[in-house]
């Protein structure tokens, strides 16, 4: 009789054990509870971040962090948000899931590691769609404000040009230059005296553009300035020379400060691969803790 007994059990263990191998090895349900938790800690996350970030900036000389501290506690930040949304998204997949019978330690490691790598993928995703939505909808407001403008600027620019008309201001300034800087030249009422301010912009922003201003745009400029300041050709050629190189070192400084915008913005996309690298593996080991306290705790 318990011959009889051991054989039946025996037969339903293994039938129990073939079905279970039988069954995908995916537990999507868990993955996707743990993609969901993962997803919303890391915006959680991410808005209190930036609201300490922003806390720590002011608009005040000598005050608040520097852009060297704020990009450090950048980086930090998002180490610590991977760190903390993957870890409880992996360890919710991997406490959720299906106990695996008749599955070899190593396999179920395996498989424990892989539902924590896939949830940390899901939760990427996630995430990274609802980034793109909120960015959509803000690009969008600012697309539909930029459109207005442009077509009123443009109605603007129809009804005091010609169709196709595209001629730079500073070519018409050259061609009608009067004789005498700051006074109209006879039959000539396009520039009069308080238009050289105007013709004086022109010129310097021609310079910015080719990185040098002319000898004879410079030879033009000492003219208006000696007319309009009172002074003698030879004072007016220093303010003009010390006026230029201020609009050179000004160009050299929005240089600087575009370099640095961009080593900032290298710095970010660097860190936050690392982080999200860290966010993987801490998702993996997470899971795979998970998923061996619920074998303990059948």
């Amino acid at each position: 009789m318990n011959n009889t007994l051991d054989a039946v059990a025996g037969y339903a263990g293994a039938v129990a054990v073939g079905s279970d191998k039988a069954r995908s090895a995916v537990s999507w349900g868990a993955i996707s509870a743990g993609a969901v938790v993962a997803a919303s800690t890391s915006l959680l996350l991410i808005a209190l971040g930036g609201g300490v970030g922003l806390a720590s900036l002011s608009p005040w000389t000598h005050t608040g962090a520097s852009a060297a501290t704020f990009t450090a506690i950048t980086a930090i930040g998002l180490i610590v948000v991977q760190w903390i949304s993957a870890g409880v998204g992996g360890y919710i997949a991997g406490r959720l899931r299906t106990r695996w019978h008749g599955v070899h330690t190593h396999e179920v490691f395996f498989r424990d590691t892989a539902h924590g790598f896939i949830t940390w993928a899901t939760a990427t995703l996630l995430a990274s769609a609802a980034a793109a939505v909120i960015a959509g909808s803000t690009a969008g407001a600012g697309l539909r404000v930029a459109s207005s403008i442009g077509a009123g600027a443009a109605l603007g620019a129809a009804s005091s040009a010609p169709s196709g008309a595209s001629v730079d201001p500073y070519d018409v300034d050259t061609l009608l230059r009067p004789g005498t800087p700051g006074a109209a030249s006879p039959g000539n009422t396009a520039y009069p005296g308080n238009d050289v301010r105007a013709q004086t912009t022109r010129i310097l922003a021609r310079g910015l553009t080719n990185d040098d201003v002319s000898a004879e745009d410079r030879a033009y400029l000492t003219q208006i300035v000696s007319a309009q300041a009172g002074i003698s050709a030879a004072d007016a050629q220093t303010r003009v020379d010390n006026g230029i190189a201020k609009v050179q070192a000004a160009k050299v400084q929005a240089k600087q400060a575009a370099d640095k915008a961009h080593k900032a913005a290298e710095a970010a996309s660097i860190f936050t691969a690392l982080a999200m690298l860290i966010g993987a593996f801490i998702a993996c080991i997470s899971a795979a803790l998970g998923g061996r306290l619920r074998d303990l705790n059948p």
